[in-house]
């Protein structure tokens, strides 16, 4: 159910249109409205304040209501743009994309992470220049994030106070306490930094630090940055030691981020955002230097305005590129630096069209009573269909027979083979992927299978993960896919841009790449990915778009042809049996003792004992007994 809107505010002001910045983190929510004026510079209309909104922590029904809430304090938008914490790939952008376009229907709309909304925000307010310009945040967490005068994004940082937000105002306190833990156990005294913690938690004694940090969230532990400021004014050697440490890692941070951007002669822009470097302005000072010591033609500078404004300059930008992929917005950044799952991230990753409907989405004739039909005529039918899969893969044998000789070559030399897919299809690499090593012994990172949406998506749908070709790409990336390497791309349809995003990248990493689809009608690319071309025309399904069914049985079918064949060439098969089985328990132990009796004759008591000296190791066991002729 919709919520009413406010009656626009801005008429007879002046101004050219009606714009909502929304930004949302892990402390708050701010939301800006805003008109353009004359210069193209937005003038504040009105400002809310909601709660913390982190994407990592809510559900899509969560954060619909979340936006329904903001957008009932304000008139309908005719741009929106949105900064949100949490906030990493493609994928998450496309997941706030597709709720705001429930919310806002029909309103031009971007969304970023909120480091993209911070440098918009300084963006408005220092002058376009062709430096570099970077965000160095540190507030509850910390990161650097920085543009090119060409566009050109590059991020350091932003790993999570698990794994990262160094420099951040929880570091600062989760270091501070464990270097005032230090100093108690050498010293013998409980410093002045202690003593403010101690205070400012309403805890006794040192000992009871222990289960409040145990306790405590992470806003919790950063709520007490100031402190360890406070006592480094009060000259406690611990907490200056700490603060120095501090300065160093932020500066180093933004030179990294700079460095990543190129080398510019004219300099880069570091603007200071979060409470850490902008409530501290003798801190900040010393991180300035420390950037201009490594970085002479670097400008300091704090952000002047909230960065709440740059999601208004990003409403603005959307409807200036209105019609222009989802929603008519194109999102400039994403969490790594990369464009977001639209138009723009299309043109780079270029996807083959179709000449029509993919069949696999096209109603089979044959069940078009389905729901009418007896259970045994349906049982029936659906075994004739998933008879013709054999039927669809043989026209490919050829092809399929070279393929498993390059992933064979792959593997012999210290490559790789690699399925990647989305749903039905990526499920299907993982599984293959893992049921090589118990049938082959082979180490499991010989074949990996890669799904869009991570391991959460093998157990269920993760809404957009196989919208983004960026996703693609940076999971080649995160798997360091080398010219050694075989990367296959799983894709009913053909057209899954994860998928092509990841080829894409394997073939710019040199890697031979493959897809396997079951669309005839799928157009070839020139000059670009894939090497090898399977199009299995298995035709609609019985359950119309059920990919899971012949199509499914096919690309499975298509999977084992490729790892079987590639192990029986590097000599883990004797025979038909498999000789290096991993033979972890019971049931596989007898196989083993069995295929060891067929292989060299030997009794049952002696095959044991050859195996157990050989770690049950089948191909070691047939070594000491040695084969029998015709086996």
């Amino acid at each position: 159910m919709k919520t009413s809107r406010k009656p626009s505010p801005h008429a007879g002001r002046g101004g050219d249109g009606f714009f909502l910045g929304i930004e949302c983190g892990g402390t708050r929510t701010v939301a800006l409205g805003a008109t353009r004026q004359a210069g193209g510079q937005p003038m504040l209309v009105d400002r809310v304040e909601h709660g913390p909104c982190n994407l990592r922590l809510v559900t899509d029904e969560e954060l619909g209501a979340h936006f329904e809430a903001i957008a009932s304090r304000f008139p309908r938008p005719d741009g929106v743009g949105v900064g949100m914490a949490g906030v990493r790939d493609g994928a998450d952008i496309a997941r706030v994309l597709r709720i705001l376009g429930t919310v806002f229907p029909g309103v031009p709309a971007e969304a970023d992470h909120d480091l993209e909304s911070a440098l918009c925000a300084a963006d408005l307010e220092l002058p376009a220049s062709r430096r570099h310009r970077v965000i160095l945040l540190s507030g509850t967490g910390s990161c650097c994030y920085g543009r090119s005068a060409a566009g050109r994004t590059a991020k350091v940082g932003g790993w999570g106070h698990q794994l990262g937000d160094r420099g951040s105002a929880y570091d600062v306190v989760h270091r501070a306490l464990r270097a005032a833990a230090h100093h108690l156990d050498h010293s013998g005294t409980w410093c002045r930094l202690g003593q403010r913690a101690l205070r400012a938690t309403g805890l006794n004694q040192p000992n009871d630090l222990i289960a409040w940090m145990q306790a405590a969230t992470k806003t919790d532990v950063a709520a007490l940055a100031p402190e360890v400021f406070e006592a480094a004014l009060e000259g406690d050697a611990v907490a200056r030691a700490v603060l120095g440490e501090t300065a160093k890692i932020l500066a180093e941070d933004a030179v990294a981020c700079i460095r990543k951007l190129g080398r510019n002669v004219a300099g880069a822009d570091v603007v200071l955002a979060g409470s850490v470097v902008l409530r501290q302005a003798t801190f900040a000072a010393r991180v300035g230097r420390m950037v201009r010591r490594a970085v002479p033609r670097a400008r300091v500078v704090p952000l002047a305005r909230e960065s709440a404004w740059g999601a208004v300059s990003m409403a603005m930008r959307a409807t200036a590129v209105a019609g222009v992929g989802a929603m008519g917005a194109a999102s400039k950044g994403g969490a790594s630096g990369a464009p977001g799952p639209n138009a723009a991230d299309a043109v780079r990753v270029p996807i083959p069209a179709s000449a029509g409907l993919s069949p696999t989405e096209l109603r089979n004739p044959a069940s078009m009573n389905l729901d009418r039909l007896s259970v045994e005529r349906a049982v029936g039918l659906m075994l004739d269909e998933e008879a013709r899969v054999a039927d669809a893969i043989r026209p490919h044998a050829r092809v399929l027979a070279a393929l498993a000789r390059r992933v064979s070559a792959a593997l012999g030399n210290g490559g790789r083979l690699i399925y990647v897919g989305a749903g039905t299809s990526g499920r299907l690499g993982v599984l293959d992927a893992s049921e090589c090593p118990p049938t082959f012994r082979s180490p499991p990172e010989w074949v990996q299978g890669v799904i869009a949406g991570g391991f959460a998506a093998l157990h269920s749908a993760v809404e957009g993960a196989e919208d983004s070709v960026m996703a693609g790409a940076e999971a080649m990336a995160g798997r360091g896919v080398t010219g050694r390497d075989v990367v296959v791309g799983l894709a009913a349809s053909g057209r899954t841009p994860f998928v092509w995003g990841a080829l894409h990248e394997a073939r710019r990493r040199g890697a031979y790449t493959a897809l396997v689809c079951c669309n005839p009608a799928l157009g070839r690319l020139s000059g670009g990915p894939p090497d090898v071309l399977v199009r299995l025309a298995t035709g609609p399904e019985v359950l119309t778009g059920s990919t899971r069914l012949k199509a499914g049985t096919a690309t499975k079918v298509v999977l084992n042809i490729l790892t079987t064949l590639s192990m029986v060439r590097l000599g883990k098969v004797a025979g038909n049996l498999m000789v290096d089985v991993n033979a972890s328990n019971e049931k596989l132990r007898d196989r083993a003792v069995r295929m060891l009796g067929e292989l060299t004759g030997a009794g049952r008591g002696e095959a044991e004992a050859a195996l157990m000296a050989s770690g049950w190791r089948v191909k070691e066991a047939v070594s000491r007994l040695g084969r029998k002729r015709g086996a």
